[in-house]
């Protein structure tokens, strides 16, 4: 790992688009991969068929995309996976032709939008016209007595479903269970979106300079992230100065001055709809830290290592929790909400939290070869000044884990 500015300062082609290595063939093993993934979780559940509307679950069971952040809100298409049968997508008005193409869907129809949005005042009637329509489609199936799951679905179209008989289960763990393994083909996607974001940080730590915005700042890594076939931002978690702490402050017009903290998260949905969620903090300017800036960052630091050396295959959640890191007392009220996540298509299970919210929050499983997960701190004292956030990614293999991510941390601070 690099130990001064050699990272971001001396690399060739600073400002050069990188050269994306995924082949196509790569591209349909993902899909044939993911999908089946689901089929396994629909097998092993008892369950028959998985009906979507999550637009990140359609994406990950068929690679099918169309105005992801537009339809997270306005649910008007929805997938239909059968464990041993077709999969049938309804997709959103003269939008076939974007899906034509994948061999993971079957049949592509014209979804019914039932949202107000879409129908206004006729949308109790085109609700019932729906759930009609899903009837026969499981009639025709011969799924007509069997349970369908369901991931996200307005408590109307519950109703309506249950009016034409058919039975409902949550769908929602099954598909983050299936989410959490990722193949090798999986994970050079993944890589692919942290190498991309890892330039976009590259480019925000050249181009930080005093008297910049933090949103002019931010702009950056969204700029990098498009160019190279990237998707949106999940937040805007960059803060500085006293806007560090407590942290969660999204970026605002407040000027950077010389010396200040700066603490990011990425949260970037990049390439392929991968999410690549790393944290650094820095100081504006680059200048030499303060004794405090220091030691918070020592303590960050330390925490983030600590609880790497903890991941390995097959440890149970509860065993990691008990071992991870102990916050010292006076940084305990504005910890970071978990101690890692899963990440994959944006933050997926587990999220284990700390040892004093086990008894709350806490629940058990274990962690497994090639999940991808992303371990977090945030150090800052309640009513402190300044804060620091890191946030590390790593794959985990059979004897540990690895970082995906090449971007350094401060350690000539200490």
């Amino acid at each position: 790992m690099h130990h001064d500015k050699s990272y971001y300062l001396n690399t060739s082609g600073q400002n050069v688009p990188l050269q994306n290595p995924v082949s196509p063939a790569t591209e349909n093993k993902v899909r044939h991969y993911r999908l089946e993934r689901v089929r396994q979780q629909l097998r092993s559940s008892g369950t028959t068929a998985i009906l979507l509307y999550d637009p990140v679950n359609i994406r990950y069971a068929t690679d099918a995309s169309n105005m992801t952040i537009w339809t997270t809100h306005t649910p008007c298409r929805y997938l239909l996976v059968v464990a041993d049968g077709p999969v049938i997508l309804w997709e959103f008005h003269n939008c076939s032709h974007l899906v034509e193409h994948l061999p993971t869907i079957d049949d592509i129809r014209t979804a019914i939008d039932w949202t107000y949005f879409g129908a206004g005042d006729r949308a109790g009637e085109k609700v019932v016209l729906w759930a009609q329509d899903l009837s026969e489609t499981l009639q025709d199936l011969g799924l007509a007595n069997e349970i369908l799951a369901v991931d996200k679905l307005e408590p109307v179209g519950v109703f309506q479903l249950q009016q034409q008989g058919i039975r409902i289960t949550s769908g929602q763990s099954l598909m983050e269970t299936a989410r959490a393994i990722k193949s090798q083909e999986e994970l050079s996607l993944i890589q692919w979106t942290v190498e991309v974001c890892d330039k976009a940080i590259a480019r925000m730590y050249r181009e930080m300079t005093p008297g910049m915005t933090e949103r002019e700042l931010w702009a950056y890594l969204h700029f990098e992230n498009i160019r190279h076939g990237g998707e949106w931002i999940e937040t805007r978690l960059l803060s500085s100065g006293p806007r560090t702490n407590p942290w969660m402050q999204e970026c605002g017009h407040r000027v950077m001055e010389k010396g200040d903290m700066m603490a990011f998260d990425t949260d970037m949905i990049g390439p392929y709809g991968y999410c690549a969620d790393i944290s650094r903090t820095w100081t504006v300017g680059h200048t030499t830290p303060t004794a405090s800036q220091r030691h918070l960052y020592q303590q960050a630091y330390e925490q983030i290592q600590h609880n790497i050396s903890l991941i390995r295959a097959d440890r149970t959640f509860e065993d990691f929790t008990r071992q991870a890191w102990p916050i010292p007392k006076h940084y305990h009220k504005n910890k970071y909400g978990c101690t890692i996540h899963g990440v994959g298509m944006a933050d997926e299970y587990p999220y284990l939290c700390h040892l004093s919210d086990w008894d709350r929050n806490g629940f058990d499983g274990r962690l497994q070869e090639n999940m991808v997960v992303c371990v977090e701190s945030y150090i800052g004292e309640e009513g402190g000044i300044e804060g620091v956030k890191l946030e590390e990614m790593v794959v985990i293999t059979r004897d540990g884990c690895r970082p995906l991510s090449k971007t350094p941390f401060e350690q000539h601070w200490f």
